[in-house]
């Protein structure tokens, strides 16, 4: 397979047929107790969240890999790429009551070099379409 042909431009090495990302990921720490709140989370997704992950598992987004309810230092973000950095976020309307707090997490997990892209529950609903785009942009510009 020629290496132009791949979707991710990180793949680099074939092992037994496939290609794996060789790109050294910067390890961000986080709060072991919050695993087992992780978990939690993943079982019991919000709609508009399940519905993204959809679009997001499997490298479906143009080949890089999200893991959900992913904790990073002492907060969960909704879905991460280690590769990218990114934190896609998607919030309900608890967060129309706490626009400081998630102000002053976000710049904490920023701190670490993770960037963010949030969408609102109502546009995952309403304008997926919408969502994947600005998501798969973002990849492209910042890959």
């Amino acid at each position: 397979m020629n290496l132009s042909a791949c979707k991710n431009p990180f793949l680099e090495e074939e092992y037994k047929g496939e290609y794996r990302a060789m790109t050294r990921v910067k390890i961000i720490p986080y709060n072991p107790q919050l695993k087992n709140k992780a978990k939690y989370l993943r079982k019991n997704m919000t709609l508009p969240e399940v519905l993204l992950w959809q679009h997001l598992k499997g490298k479906q987004m143009v080949g890089f890999d999200f893991d959900r309810q992913r904790p990073i230092d002492e907060y969960i973000v909704d879905f991460y790429c280690k590769v990218l950095m990114l934190a896609v976020e998607v919030g309900g309307q608890i967060h129309d009551y706490q626009i400081e707090k998630d102000k002053l997490r976000q710049e904490k997990i920023e701190s670490f070099g993770v960037r963010f892209l949030r969408f609102s529950a109502k546009d995952v609903l309403t304008n997926m379409e919408g969502v994947l785009i600005t998501i798969e942009a973002w990849i492209k510009e910042h890959q």
